[in-house]
């Protein structure tokens, strides 16, 4: 790698505020915030609104939606194709 030209690559801690969950990983996302971890060293913390915690996806509370009854129910109400 070229030196000077790549962000800073270390530590930091992302914190689901919905899960109220975080996890210490490696990122250049930095943040002015800082948290102490589980083994009593400082990171900086980013928040994030969600993550595989509380993602409806990973927590298998995902709704399948029917389309092909919408597109049915659409072309009954307003009329099929011409």
């Amino acid at each position: 790698m070229k030196p000077g030209i790549h962000p800073a690559y270390g530590p930091v801690v992302f914190r689901d505020r919905a899960a109220n969950h975080a996890f210490l990983t490696r990122s250049t996302m930095t943040s002015d915030k800082t948290v102490e971890w589980e083994d009593g060293n400082t990171y900086p913390v980013v928040d994030v609104e969600i993550s595989d915690v509380s993602h409806p996806f990973y927590t298998g509370t995902a709704r399948v939606l029917d389309t092909a009854g919408r597109v049915e129910r659409f072309e009954r109400r307003y009329g099929g194709r011409k």
